[in-house]
């Protein structure tokens, strides 16, 4: 099986962002030295636990640190963003690290309204961003056709202008589409793209996502068979009692989300510990547990193994959810990596 990594760049109560930073490059090392297959970064805005709010940052900061690893976005959300932008700036990263980029796209906005509406100031606020979800097909032809080493010909006002993401491209970066409901299923079938379903987030609808995907999936020049894999929330520790101990603070942050609480920095084990959750949303807490894979590397491979085989897949990947305890180094994320060693030797 092939294991690849998602990282929302977490920050936790006791870290600066250049602190997460550091330790994502330390965690992008640690997947590379195992041989992980791709490591893929999130795009969310204005949220105080995350700071993955620039992929094509990100993925050159990566790239740069890492040896043979493919880096990518898991994704760029693209009706916050000019389809050319995303293009020169996944061209250029395929120029600088050929066959290393993944350009991954998403149709939702990653944030809230108001973020929104200022990640689209002066371009028509937040009726643009609804228009650029409508349009979010055509979008996704534009971007893959600047990408191309020919460009495109763009029609203005009866004249047809060339248009070309960077001057002389000798590759492409590949682009998947990513969803949590069918829409992108669809899309991606119909346009013979790779896809990915956020199974991670939601747990819920990946068979029909993935059944629809492959039925109607039409070969084109990017792939000629369907192409997809499995994203799954992962702890892993020498102890059952311990994994369920770092997966704490990660569930508490997700139960915050999903209730409409107080967004904040990423608990500390300790700190997650001694303030749990209303009894009214332990259930919500116990349904997402159930879906996570936490505990130790023989039983999560297992469980890993199962889901892949249940999805028809032979690639996961795996978003470390471990979070850290008091006096862990600030510019570290040992429990991050230790999961991903873990797992990589409960799977060998």
């Amino acid at each position: 099986m092939r294991l690849s990594v998602l990282d929302l760049i977490p920050v936790r109560s006791d870290q600066t962002t250049g602190d997460a930073l550091a330790a994502t490059r330390s965690l992008a090392r640690t997947a590379d030295e195992l041989g992980y297959h791709r490591y893929w970064v999130a795009e969310h805005h204005n949220m105080p636990a995350v700071a993955a709010t620039n992929p094509p940052v990100l993925i050159a900061m990566l790239a740069a640190a890492t040896e043979r690893i493919r880096v990518g976005s898991g994704g760029m959300m693209l009706p916050n963003h000019a389809p050319l932008v995303v293009a020169e700036q996944f061209a250029l990263l395929e120029a600088a690290f050929p066959d290393r980029v993944d350009l991954g796209i998403g149709r939702a906005p990653g944030t809230d309204p108001v973020t929104s509406y200022a990640l689209r100031h002066g371009a028509g606020g937040v009726a643009e961003s609804e228009a650029a979800v409508r349009n979010f097909p055509a979008y996704v032809d534009n971007v893959i056709a600047m990408m191309s080493p020919g460009g495109i010909g763009l029609d203005v006002n009866g004249r047809v202008h060339p248009l070309a993401a960077t001057p002389k491209a000798s590759s492409v970066p590949p682009v998947w589409l990513l969803g949590s409901s069918d829409y992108s299923a669809r899309l991606a079938a119909a346009r013979g793209l790779p896809y990915v379903f956020a199974h991670h987030f939601s747990g819920n609808g990946t068979d029909q996502a993935l059944a629809l995907y492959r039925d109607g999936f039409q070969p084109s020049e990017h792939l000629t068979a369907p192409e997809t894999f499995l994203t799954v929330n992962v702890a892993v520790a020498e102890t059952n009692q311990e994994a369920d101990a770092l997966a704490l603070p990660q569930l508490q942050a997700m139960v915050s989300l999903r209730t409409g609480g107080t967004l904040q920095a990423q608990r500390l084990v300790e700190d997650a510990e001694a303030n749990p959750v209303a009894d009214a949303h332990r259930p919500l807490v116990e349904a997402m547990r159930r879906r996570w894979l936490i505990g130790t590397p023989a039983s999560v491979a297992e469980r890993l193994h199962a889901l892949a085989g249940k999805f028809g897949v032979d690639e996961v990947m795996v978003h470390p959810v471990a979070g850290a305890r008091t006096g862990t180094a600030r510019d570290t994320s040992p429990a991050r990596e230790n999961t991903l060693r873990l797992l990589a030797k409960g799977l060998g």
